[in-house]
Parts: structure tokens; sequence; C-alpha cells
């Protein structure tokens, strides 16, 4: 399988954030760990800042990739524009968060992106990512 993993805003800074929500692992170790554990895909990772760069990337993916594992970050509970661009593509797409979205500030309860996705895995930090593509190998 060829596995899109979208990493939305600050990310970037995973090792330097809040470990006791978000490890202490780096987003490139992350990558690694996913790499290594699933040798028999191939897997393009982005991380971007942008809400923009995760709408193109998500409306390019079709045709290209088996399946989309997106942690949007706060994009998650925001953005109506990323929950369209979803909406539009026709490949498997889970969302992962790192961190128990439903034990934080209630703000984060709200999944906008989370509606269009086949599935939701969060809390189980770096095996979230783990469980997407296991997901994501079950739906295909």
């Amino acid at each position: 399988m060829k596995i899109l993993i979208l990493n939305g805003p600050n990310l970037n800074k995973l090792g330097r954030r809040d470990a006791n929500q978000y490890g202490h692992e780096t987003l490139d170790e992350i990558q690694k760990f996913i790499t290594n554990r699933f040798p028999q895909h191939t897997f393009q990772f982005m991380q971007t800042n942008k809400e923009g760069e995760l709408i193109d990337a998500i409306q390019a993916a079709e045709g290209k990739f088996d399946g989309i594992a997106a942690n949007f970050g706060g994009y998650s509970h925001t953005s109506v524009a990323i929950r369209d661009a979803l909406e539009l593509i026709e490949i498997p797409v889970i969302e992962v968060h790192l961190s128990n979205i439903y034990s934080r500030e209630s703000f984060r309860f709200q999944g906008i992106t989370a509606a269009m996705a086949d599935g939701v895995i969060a809390g189980l930090g770096k095996q979230s990512y783990v469980l997407g593509v296991r997901a994501l190998e079950e739906l295909k």
C-alpha cells in the first residue's frame, strides 16, 4: 500500500511540546518508527502549519495513495475547509491523535474533520499512527 501521513500545525514541535500530552519523541522519530514497523508499505509524510497545504495534499491524494492517516492537530476542531476536502475524496481516511482529546479541554471534544474520516484513533501516542495504518490495511 501507498499511504499518505499528514500532520498539521505544531506537530513539528513534538519532542519539545508538553510531554504529558504528546510524549518525548520528535515527529521524525515517529515517522521512522512507522516506516520500520511497516516495511511492506510506502509512506509519504507531510507536516505543515498551513491549512491550505493540507487541503492541497488531500485533494492530490486520490489516485496516488491507497489511504490517508492524518493528525490535523488543532485544525481537527476548527477546519470546515479540511472537512470539505475530505468529503470530496474516495480513499480511506483515518484520523489519529497522539493525546486523548476527550480528556482535555472541552473545545477539543468536537471533531469537525473526524466526521469525514472512516475512523478516529486517539490517546495512544505513536501507537495511534500504527493502529491508523492497520485500519487502512483493513479498509483497502
